[in-house]
């Protein structure tokens, strides 16, 4: 048995076992304690309480005084597989053009697809693992990982089982989301039927036979896939085994929401196009409201109405969208900054939607996202800060010191 005792932990944040998401106003309430020692055994937390309490002999422990421990990022919204990158589309939005008017010409999506089919998948993984291990230095330690690149059977299938090669190599927790309904191809943009069809008969029978995916999302957006297209996908993805984690109302609100919310999708995620109505709706719906703030930065769109959704009681939850096209970072303590900042959130709130919710969004919830005896160790250990605060405050300093991934140190 492999035991590490931290001791003098100037605040451990996020301390409790709960395996239901935090709505409205209970985003606020975020427990910690102060002066606290941490045991972890095996990879687990096996228990934390208050110094004045703590059993171990100092000979035994590791003392971190000063600094905070608080959970892994859970980043439950990521395109981290991806080849290549897509700056010149950077350049052409700063002259103007839209992204509509980019994946109308043939770039945004289907630049990426191209992307994809021109790179073997020894070479995906490679870029992939690298970004993986970016990002878990930088505290996530639980994240969701989407095809939707590949638009096609042979493709799709590469991406996915990149991603599962990522599970097998890496200590993180992965999730695995089939993103076939990303966007027409060319050759079926006036075929829908024939598309559909290869999804629902060609891929999702392979993806189950292989195992290669735990969720099934679609793009359902003007342009992309109608309410009625994604209801056809994520009910056949169904009978596979597959959730629905949907991508709604990201540039117009079509209905979207509401046929999500009738599909008992597991999120709905992006949400910067909302009515009262789907708000309220949101405010009912026992799933999470996933928001990517730094997408809506990227593309200079207006943010996700964060503080009527809490008001209205929905289940925040916060994620990078981390892709080539409009949010090329997975760097979740931006997001956690930007949520406070530009989305008015609370440094409490901020924190819970993208740790307990973000585990939740990712059925994670029992594994990780808190502080709790059994959980694992995905732990950040922050510098030395005065507030908790301090970490959304200080966004362009980072306040990472050392990030533990199943009970260790990978930075």
């Amino acid at each position: 048995m492999r035991t590490k005792i931290f001791t003098h932990i100037a605040l451990l944040v996020n301390t409790r076992d709960t395996t239901t998401p935090l709505r409205g106003e209970a985003l606020r309430h975020l427990p910690a304690i102060e002066n606290a020692y941490l045991v972890v055994e095996d990879g687990m937390i096996a228990g934390f309480g208050k110094m004045e309490d703590c059993p171990w002999e100092a000979s035994a422990c590791i003392p971190v005084r000063g600094q905070f421990v608080m959970p892994c990022w859970c980043d439950s919204h990521t395109h981290l597989v991806h080849a290549g990158s897509r700056e010149q589309e950077f350049v052409d939005k700063l002259k103007g053009a839209t992204y509509a008017e980019i994946a109308a010409r043939g770039g945004g999506i289907l630049h990426s697809a191209r992307a994809i089919a021109a790179t073997s998948e020894d070479e995906l993984f490679r870029q992939s693992y690298q970004r993986l291990e970016e990002v878990s230095r930088l505290g996530t330690g639980s994240i969701e990982i989407k095809s939707g690149y590949g638009l096609d059977v042979q493709e799709e299938l590469k991406m996915l089982r990149v991603i599962k090669r990522l599970k097998e190599k890496s200590n993180l927790s992965i999730k695995a989301t089939f993103l076939g309904a990303h966007a027409y191809p060319p050759a079926f943009r006036n075929d829908h039927e024939t598309y559909l069809a290869s999804l629902t008969t060609e891929m999702l029978p392979v993806i189950a036979a292989e195992k290669l995916a735990d969720f099934v999302d679609v793009f359902c957006e003007t342009g992309f896939f109608s309410p009625e297209e994604m209801e056809r996908v994520c009910l056949a993805a169904r009978r596979y085994g597959l959730v629905p984690k949907l991508h709604v109302n990201q540039l117009n609100s079509i209905g979207g929401v509401e046929k999500g919310i009738a599909l008992e999708a597991r999120s709905l995620d992006h949400l910067e196009t909302l009515t009262d109505d789907e708000i309220r709706m949101l405010g009912a719906y026992p799933g999470c409201a996933t928001l990517l703030p730094t997408a809506a930065f990227f593309l200079r769109m207006p943010y996700p109405p964060a503080r009527a959704l809490i008001h209205a009681g929905a289940a925040v939850a916060l994620a990078s969208d981390y892709n080539p096209g409009s949010s090329p970072s997975g760097n979740m303590n931006l997001v956690v900054s930007m949520s406070c900042i530009q989305l008015r959130m609370l440094p409490e709130e901020a924190i819970n939607a993208a740790t307990l919710n973000g585990a939740w969004a990712m059925g994670l919830e029992k594994e990780t996202g808190s502080v709790a005896q059994g959980k694992k160790a995905d732990l950040i250990f922050t510098r030395p800060i005065p507030a908790l605060a301090y970490m959304a405050y200080s966004f362009g300093s980072p306040q990472v010191d050392r990030v533990m991934i199943a009970g260790e140190f990978i930075s």
